[in-house]
C-alpha cells in the first residue's frame, strides 16, 4: 500500500520512494539519488537523479510553515497555485519556464524539469557573468504573462474566474507585511537593521511621515488592484539562466495584482546587482564593462517592456473601450508608475526587513556595506516619492546615478 495517501513532509529517502512510485521515468530505476537543494524562504526542493541514466527531476514540496520563520503559518495550497501558474506561463511564454510533469494535491508537491544546467541569476550576477538575452527574455515573459491575463485582453467573466482560482491570501499577507508595512514602522519587531545605519533608518524611513503615507497608499493599491495575474516574487533568485536560456521559476506568490509589481521587482534586483558590483569588483576595464552591461540591462527592461507592451496591445486587446485613442499610453504610464513604486519598496524592504539579499549582505567591508545600504534606501525613497516621473530606462538610471552618496 502506498504511503503517499496522506500528507507528510518528506525527507530524501521518502522522495526517492515517491519518485519510483509516481514517475514512469523512474519506475524501474535501481540507483536513484536525492538531495535537498532548496535555499529559499518557504519550500523544500529536492533533486532526484537516476545515477545510471543521469535523468533527473525536481520535486518541490510545500510545508505548512515557512522555512524563514515558523511565525509564517501557510496553506500548502500555494503549490497548486505554482503548478497551475507554471503551466499557464508555459503556454503564454513558451520556453521561459520549466516544464511541469506532475502536481500532487495530496502530498502538496510538484515535479518539474531540472534546470541544473542553469544558474540562479542572483548568483551569476554576483559572479559578474553577462547574459546577452536577459532583458529580451524577461521583457517577453512579462509582457506575455501580464498583458494577456488582464481585462483588456481576456473575456471579463473568464478573467474573474481566474481571479477566484488564484486567490492567495497567505502569501499575499507575507507581501503586505514584509514589503508594504514592516519596513516603515517595524510594528512586528522583525526588522533587522545594520548597526551602522540604524540611526539613519530610524530618522529617514521610520521618521519620514510623507514616505510612510505614500507606502500606505501603495499597500492599499496592491491589495485592491486585481489588474492581472502576476508572478508576485520575480526577483533575481527566481530566475535561472544560461547564456542562451532564461527560465522563470517559483511563481507561488501568484495572484491577481498590479502589473508593475513584477516589473519593479526585476528592476530593483538588477539595481542590487549594480550596487554589489560597485563594492565588490576592483577597479578595472572588466568592472567598467560589467557595470555598463548591467545599466544597459536595467534600461532595456523598461524600454523593451514598453515597446513590446504597446505592440502586443495592438494585436491582442479585445476590450472595446481599451481601443480608445490614447488609452494604451495612459495604461502603460500607470504600469510604469507602479513599477517605480515597487522598485522603491523592494530596495527599502530588502535592507530593513527580515528577507535580505546576498548582493548587499555579502559585502564584507562594513563601511562599504553601510554605504551600499544607504544608496539602496535613497534610491528607494526617490522611486516611491517621485514615482510619476519614471517613464523610460534613462529615467530609472538617472535615479541610480543621482544619489548623493553614490561612488
Amino acid at each position: 500500500m502506498s504511503k503517499f495517501t496522506c500528507y507528510f513532509l518528506m525527507g530524501t529517502d521518502d522522495v526517492i520512494e515517491y519518485a519510483q512510485e509516481k514517475l514512469p521515468l523512474f519506475k524501474n530505476a535501481t540507483k536513484l539519488s536525492c538531495k535537498e537543494i532548496g535555499d529559499g524562504n518557504l519550500n523544500y526542493v529536492f533533486r532526484v537523479m537516476d545515477e545510471l541514466t543521469r535523468s533527473s527531476v525536481i520535486v518541490k514540496q510545500a510545508g505548512d510553515t515557512a522555512r524563514i520563520s515558523d511565525e509564517f503559518k501557510l496553506s500548502t495550497n500555494r503549490i497548486r497555485i505554482e503548478s497551475n501558474m507554471l503551466e499557464l506561463e508555459g503556454k503564454l511564454a513558451p520556453g521561459l519556464v520549466p516544464k511541469v510533469f506532475l502536481f500532487d494535491d495530496i502530498m502538496n508537491c510538484c515535479v518539474m524539469e531540472d534546470l541544473s544546467d542553469h544558474t540562479i541569476l542572483r548568483t551569476a550576477l554576483m559572479n559578474h557573468q553577462i547574459f546577452p538575452k536577459l532583458a529580451d527574455d524577461l521583457t517577453t515573459f512579462m509582457v506575455n504573462t501580464l498583458l494577456l491575463n488582464s481585462d483588456v485582453v481576456l473575456n471579463h467573466k473568464d478573467k474573474k474566474e481566474l481571479v477566484k482560482n488564484f486567490i492567495n491570501p497567505d502569501l499575499c499577507e507575507i507581501t503586505e507585511d514584509l514589503v508594504y508595512s514592516e519596513p516603515f514602522n517595524n510594528y512586528k519587531n522583525r526588522n533587522e537593521l545594520f548597526s551602522k545605519n540604524k540611526e539613519w533608518i530610524e530618522e529617514n524611513i521610520y521618521g519620514d511621515k510623507k514616505l510612510r503615507l505614500e507606502a500606505a497608499k501603495l499597500k492599499f493599491a496592491f491589495m485592491s488592484n486585481a489588474q492581472t495575474l502576476i508572478h508576485g516574487d520575480l526577483h533575481t533568485g527566481s530566475v535561472f539562466v544560461r547564456e542562451d536560456s532564461t527560465k522563470v521559476i517559483d511563481p507561488e506568490f501568484a495572484f491577481y495584482g498590479p502589473m508593475g509589481y513584477d516589473v519593479g521587482n526585476v528592476v530593483s534586483n538588477l539595481i542590487f546587482a549594480r550596487i554589489n558590483t560597485e563594492f565588490t569588483m576592483s577597479e578595472s576595464t572588466e568592472k567598467e564593462t560589467y557595470i555598463k552591461w548591467l545599466e544597459e540591462t536595467i534600461a532595456e527592461i523598461i524600454d523593451l517592456f514598453s515597446v513590446k507592451f504597446l505592440s502586443s496591445w495592438e494585436v491582442n486587446v479585445t476590450e472595446i473601450m481599451a481601443k480608445e485613442e490614447g488609452f494604451n499610453r495612459w495604461y502603460l504610464d500607470s504600469v510604469l508608475e507602479d513599477t517605480a513604486a515597487v522598485a522603491g519598496l523592494e530596495l527599502i524592504r530588502r535592507i530593513i526587513g527580515l528577507a535580505k539579499v546576498k548582493d548587499i549582505t555579502s559585502i564584507s567591508n562594513a563601511e562599504d556595506r553601510a554605504k551600499a545600504e544607504l544608496i539602496c534606501l535613497e534610491i528607494g525613497k526617490a522611486f516611491i516619492l517621485q514615482r510619476k516621473n519614471y517613464k523610460t530606462g534613462k529615467d530609472f538610471l538617472g535615479a541610480l546615478r543621482s544619489v548623493s552618496s553614490y561612488t
